[in-house]
C-alpha cells in the first residue's frame, strides 16, 4: 500500500507519495508547485530520508515541501 497526502493554500500546494524501499522502510516523492507573477513553479523530488513508517514518509514529505514553499515565497533562493 502506498499513502498519499496534499496540502494546499491558495497559489500553492504540496504533493506526496510514499512508496517502499529495497530492505524495508519507505521513502516519498515530493512535489511543489506555487504561482506568482514572476511566473509558475513546480518542482518534484526524492526525499533524501529513509522511514520505518509510511506514515512518517508522508508527514516529513509535507513538512519539507511546506519548507521549499515557504523559502521560494521568501525569495530565499531562485529556482
Amino acid at each position: 500500500m502506498t499513502l498519499s497526502g496534499n496540502v494546499q493554500e491558495g497559489a500553492w500546494s504540496v504533493n506526496v507519495q510514499t512508496e517502499p524501499v529495497e530492505g524495508g522502510g519507505y521513502r516519498s516523492t515530493v512535489q511543489v508547485k506555487h504561482s506568482s507573477p514572476e511566473g509558475d513553479f513546480e518542482r518534484t523530488f526524492l526525499h533524501g530520508k529513509q522511514f520505518s513508517t509510511e506514515r512518517e514518509a508522508v508527514l516529513d514529505g509535507l513538512r519539507e515541501g511546506m519548507t521549499w514553499i515557504e523559502l521560494k515565497m521568501a525569495r530565499t533562493f531562485k529556482v
